[in-house]
């Protein structure tokens, strides 16, 4: 009798040790594939190209240790630095006039005379989920060097027609403008929102002040968005650095640094998947890194220390 009742309690106390780990699990298990999955496509390659980095490899043979040599080579790479050049310009090309348009346009929109807003806010959203391909290569046609409609245009006025995918100066300004046209209602999108948070009891003060919509815009909106602002530029940054799929439907083929179009993540795609040169592709990889990591940093003091430092 007292064996069954101590299996009685040992089944009892066996239960609730199982339901309390069950309960305890049951979160991790359905999180699991997430992590299973950024182990494999996340960490694994960030890992793989670390050592990469400082080595040889095809993609076939053996992995060969070289060291730092990898990074020798990119120091002394001219079109590593002449690629960077390319894609920085492109960045400041883009991302000036796109973020103070869409602060521009946030700020119009957000006007209370202004009827429709939900229209306005979905029509120029609409071309950031549009294919960033099938915009390219619209952009293509308008500015092709023997049929686009900017040359039939020129031609109509009896103007000579410009080569401009063959021009480092206008591939670059092509580029740029297909960023604009798609991260512009994105980035009003963001601003749009924060422009809620602000109180309305200091836009009417300053109204009653008699302040004309300029002043409300310089001496109210752009100071209290500042941290937003901030951020839209640290995120426009680290996209800009990562140009690729434009630059890459606009000149598919030998494309040069000198010739404008090759930027950076270009540079990557030519070296690594093009060239077999999987280590040395690594390498500029993680050259990028660096200098996204030191940008983010020049934010994360900016936002940290500036902003703080002016409240105090």
């Amino acid at each position: 009798m007292d064996d069954t009742i101590n299996d009685v309690k040992d089944k009892k106390s066996f239960k609730d040790k199982y339901s309390k780990i069950s309960e305890k699990a049951t979160p991790y298990i359905f999180i699991a594939p997430f992590y299973i999955l950024f182990l494999i496509f996340g960490l694994f390659p960030i890992v793989f190209s670390a050592i990469l980095a400082f080595s040889k490899w095809d993609g076939i043979g053996d992995v060969q240790f070289t060291g730092l040599e990898n990074f020798k080579t990119l120091l002394a790479d001219t079109d590593f630095w002449l690629s960077i050049k390319n894609t920085l310009i492109i960045w400041v090309i883009q991302t000036v006039p796109m973020l103070v348009i869409a602060l521009v346009l946030a700020f119009l929109i957000n006007l209370s005379i202004v009827k429709r807003k939900e229209f306005y806010k979905t029509t120029f959203f609409l071309p950031y989920v549009t294919s960033v391909v099938a915009v390219t290569i619209l952009f293509g046609l308008i500015f092709s060097n023997q049929s686009g409609l900017i040359n039939a245009v020129l031609e109509l006025l009896g103007k000579e027609p410009i080569a401009f995918i063959d021009s480092p100066f206008w591939i670059r300004i092509i580029i740029a403008l297909v960023g604009i046209w798609q991260y512009l209602g994105y980035n009003m999108i963001i601003y749009f929102s924060g422009l809620q948070k602000i109180s309305a009891d200091y836009y009417e003060a300053a109204i009653i002040d008699g302040a004309s919509n300029y002043q409300l815009f310089t001496k109210i909106t752009v100071p209290l968005l500042k941290p937003i602002i901030l951020f839209t530029v640290m995120m426009s940054t680290i996209g800009g650095l990562q140009v690729f799929a434009e630059a890459q439907v606009l000149v598919p083929t030998n494309a040069t640094a000198e010739g404008g179009a090759l930027t950076i993540v270009y540079y990557i795609y030519q070296t690594a998947f093009l060239q077999s040169r999987y280590g040395y592709g690594s390498t500029i990889t993680w050259g990028l890194v660096v200098i996204i990591l030191i940008i983010s940093l020049i934010n994360w003091y900016l936002t940290s220390y500036r902003i703080k430092g002016e409240d105090d």
